[in-house]
């Protein structure tokens, strides 16, 4: 892992954190709202120039950002009834301001891919028979361990129904394979230049459905072909914009349904670093992607309604318009201010436990 490619997966985050707070400082000021600061980071700070209303720092602690308004700064010589504070204007405008954030991540993801679609060209898929078999899982004991499957094998047909070359295929072997706990399953196989049969029985896991412990992966070749057709450059990005959409919510979706099995595979920032150093060190290009896809767990993650976050603040605003009148201060801030301090724990968390998950780190504590 080199120096270069890590400081351009530091980049990456950057970047995306001063997209988010952008949307945020866009959204105010686009409507005459007052702005007193915009902050990369949180903590002291490192660097800060002052503007003629704004004050523009960034902050020792890179796990995140704000954007703050005059409206609870003591020393604002704004009068408090001034109709462009943030708390005097509606709730709409103040409900875009919030989720401007969000909505700015979601635009720079969808923009990333139409670089990289640009750049690398539309791709055009090609299926085959069968569904293709990446990697197994690091346990031995899993139910494709146990039946001798191996990566890089092409599951041709399940109990004799054929895996046709579609789109479907991996859906209907997934199906298959997860109504399907505790029954034996015949398996055609392609292994290189043979045909094999196999019998599998999936293992029930918390959720009632069932999973054998293998990366599925379509059975295609992609062929990529260069043009300066803009609109098919942004409909095969909208394309892939939506599938990892739909993934990142099928991500969470787990996470909150199954947190016991899916908190493990949760990544922080010195993780996701180390992910992108290595796709910056092999293919810059993907690096865009890898982007795209960071951005938009960004945006799903901050309009979780959730304390700290822009969906929390959403949802006051929500209470806001049911009641009629918010809630009172000192609850809407002692509620912000512990997710704040939980959140920079999950964070501080997160990041020693990735460190020691280095493989420098392990060599080092392996002595």
């Amino acid at each position: 892992m080199s120096l270069l490619s890590v400081l351009a997966a530091i980049a990456v985050l950057a970047v995306l954190i001063v997209v988010h707070e952008l949307g945020h400082f866009m959204a105010a000021r686009s409507q005459g709202i007052h702005v007193n600061r915009f902050s990369i980071g949180f903590g002291p700070i490192l660097w800060k120039y002052q503007g003629s209303e704004t004050e523009y720092a960034l902050r020792g602690i890179p796990l995140g950002g704000y954007v703050g308004f005059p409206d609870d700064d003591p020393d604002s010589k704004i009068p408090a009834d001034d109709p462009n504070l943030l708390r005097n204007r509606p709730l709409l405008d103040r409900a875009i301001v919030i989720s401007a954030g969000v909505i700015a991540n979601l635009v720079f993801a969808y923009l990333l891919l139409v670089l990289q679609t640009g750049i690398l060209g539309v791709p055009e898929i090609t299926y085959k028979l069968g569904v293709a078999v990446p990697q197994l899982a690091a346990d031995t004991s899993t139910a494709a361990a146990k039946a001798g499957i191996k990566a890089g094998d092409i599951i041709l047909a399940i109990d004799g129904q054929p895996l046709l070359a579609s789109e479907q295929a991996m859906t209907t072997l997934m199906k298959v394979i997860q109504d399907s706990p505790g029954q034996p399953l015949q398996l055609a196989i392609q292994r290189q230049q043979d045909q094999v049969s196999l019998t599998i029985t999936p293992e029930a896991s918390a959720d009632g459905k069932s999973r054998i412990g293998v990366q599925l992966a379509p059975n295609a070749t992609v062929v990529r072909t260069r043009t300066l057709n803009i609109l098919a450059i942004g409909q095969s990005a909208a394309k892939e914009f939506e599938r990892i959409v739909v993934l990142t919510i099928q991500g969470f979706q787990q996470l909150f349904s199954h947190f016991d099995q899916a908190a493990k595979q949760v990544s922080g920032p010195v993780a996701i670093v180390a992910m992108g150093a290595d796709i910056a060190r092999s293919d810059a290009i993907r690096l865009l992607q890898f982007a795209a896809l960071i951005s938009v767990n960004l945006a799903v993650i901050n309009i979780l309604p959730l304390p700290a976050l822009d969906g929390g603040q959403l949802a006051f605003l929500l209470v806001e318009g049911l009641r009629g009148k918010p809630l009172s201060s000192r609850l809407q801030d002692g509620v912000m201010q512990t997710g704040l301090v939980l959140l920079l724990g999950l964070g501080i968390f997160l990041i020693v436990r990735d460190t020691t998950q280095l493989e420098g780190v392990q060599k080092l504590l392996s002595r």
